[in-house]
């Protein structure tokens, strides 16, 4: 049975998890986890950019008030001021990591602007910007000697004192992360990975929800670990819906036509052709994510229709295929020619706001346990995040969390006493229609009943069908032997139970949680 000792074992391989690997790697021996291959992540698949302040009339003031607005009045302000602040800096560090932001020809940035922000300010690499940052930090990964790289592996759980046999419950102050127990999805063997530090980098869980723009490993392992090891998770109620991914029935994950197309100058319109967003928001198109994703989806569900259009049939051809070169590309290749024909979208499910709460060093509840990135509640996004601020906010933490765990890094030696993992009385799973079906029917639930608008009678259905898939997949889980499949929905049904609990006890609308049965709190919009 495969077993490791590091210094730091990172969960995850999007920027958060590589940058994170990359400033501590010539300290200590680091090993890093991914479920898939190293470059497939959420990160890889964003596409608008990475918000900081660069040059004038743009400021850190603006880009704070900018944020807070957009967060509903929920932003932890000193997080808000700290991440801005340290945000240049950071993008310094991934130019150095030879990440290539498209310029101007007098060789200032190209930044562009999206819903919320009152200036340009996104860097961006044409439109698949962290496909561009993933590419750079994966190179830089893969050339340092001190990083050992484990692909196709799984993370099934973090090892704490439960696993010798302490009774850990709910508010139990002295939990400790010793590593974790991870899948090698080859063999199927569990191995024990043992770690003065550990970093859960595992992104959202987009697939909790039938349409997202996510990829299909975005299934909420890192918090359904930490929740079962009775680490706090909070905000999981606000799920962002991204306004605009392409309506292509079938297709998963969706497709996503980025926020900057908006910020280019695209219009949304009805069906009709008409346009839609004046109606809901004195900033039209360019409202912040939840306005506008619950503008189309009233639009919608009054009209009957399937999607709307966004229309940037009556800016530059040349230029359209210059900024958008990805998206002219996929929208060609259905026959939509987006220079001449609107493209049909529709609201999916695109970031967790919420997630494993960290202070401001990115340590979690749980001793020598950090997270980071989409998977981590820091407190900058509140109730709605600002686009384009997740990238920024990942590197912030990562360097945080890196100076301060190589801190306490010094000062930890391993626990010889934890046991291997347990295949005790379990056998191979002989009916995947068993996983499949219940994977069905936990997207359809939350599709359903916990999307973007919600009422109290959703949220008890909701829980109370998902109670009894709950059931049925942990007593399967408790009697087979591991496999990916059986793990993620695992992860997926206790996150889906973190949502609707964390619902169920809002007693308002607000940023991204809306209920028809309660008004928006004073000073909320739409």
């Amino acid at each position: 049975m495969p077993n490791y000792n590091c210094d730091f074992l990172i969960i995850g391989s999007g920027i958060a998890g590589l940058s994170y690997a990359l400033k501590v790697a010539d300290h200590g021996k680091v090993i890093l986890i991914s479920k898939a291959s190293l470059d497939d992540t959420n990160t890889a698949y964003a596409q608008g950019g990475i918000a900081a302040v660069t040059y004038d009339p743009d400021s850190f003031e603006k880009h704070v008030q900018d944020t807070l607005i957009c967060g509903d009045g929920l932003c932890n302000e000193e997080i808000v001021r700290m991440v801005v602040a340290e945000a240049p800096a950071q993008i310094s560090q991934l130019i150095q990591w030879d990440v290539r932001f498209d310029r101007k020809p007098n060789g200032q940035y190209d930044l562009a602007r999206e819903g919320g922000h009152s200036e340009h300010r996104i860097l961006h690499h044409k439109d698949n910007t962290g496909y561009e940052i993933q590419r750079a930090l994966t190179q830089k990964v893969k050339q340092h000697q001190n990083i050992q790289v484990f692909e196709n592996h799984f993370a099934v759980e973090i090892i704490t004192q439960h696993h010798m046999g302490v009774q850990i419950k709910k508010g139990y102050p002295d939990v400790t992360c010793y590593g974790a127990y991870i899948l090698d999805l080859k063999t199927q063997k569990v191995g024990k990975y043992l770690a003065c530090v550990t970093v859960m980098a595992t992104g959202g869980t987009g697939n909790i929800y039938h349409t997202t723009t996510n990829p299909l490993i975005a299934t909420g392992d890192g918090i359904a670990m930490v929740y079962r090891a009775k680490g706090v998770v909070e905000n999981m109620e606000f799920i962002q819906f991204h306004p605009t991914s392409l309506y292509h029935p079938g297709e998963r994950p969706s497709f996503l036509i980025t926020e900057a197309m908006r910020g280019f100058g695209a219009i949304l319109k009805t069906r009709d052709g008409k346009e839609l967003m004046s109606r809901y928001d004195k900033r039209g198109s360019l409202a912040p994510r939840d306005i506008v994703a619950r503008a189309i989806d009233h639009e919608m569900k009054m009209r009957g229709d399937d999607f709307v259009y966004l229309d940037a049939t009556f800016k530059d051809p040349t230029e359209i295929k210059n900024h958008f070169p990805n998206i002219y590309e996929k929208c060609l290749s259905i026959g939509i020619d987006i220079t001449k024909d609107m493209i049909p979208v529709v609201p999916a499910a695109h970031f967790l706001c919420g997630g494993v709460k960290v202070n401001m060093n990115g340590e979690s509840s749980i001793h020598r346990l950090y997270a980071i990135g989409e998977c981590s509640s820091t407190g900058l996004h509140g109730a709605n995040r600002l686009a384009s601020n997740s990238l920024i906010e990942a590197i912030v933490y990562a360097e945080r969390a890196a100076k301060h765990s190589l801190e306490i890094s010094k000062k930890i030696q391993f626990n010889e006493e934890i046991p291997d993992w347990n295949y005790e009385g379990t056998t191979h799973t002989e009916e995947m229609v068993l996983i499949t079906q219940s994977y069905k029917e936990m997207q359809q639930i939350m599709s359903n009943y916990v999307g973007i608008v919600r009422s109290n009678l959703r949220l008890e259905r909701a829980l109370n069908r998902l109670e009894i898939i709950y059931r049925e997949t942990e007593e399967l889980y408790k009697k087979s032997i591991l496999t990916q499949n059986l793990c993620e929905l695992r992860n997926l049904i206790n996150v889906g139970y973190l949502i609707i609990k964390n619902a169920q006890k809002m007693h308002e609308s607000r940023g991204l949680h809306y209920s028809i049965d309660y008004p928006r709190h004073k000073g909320s919009e739409f």
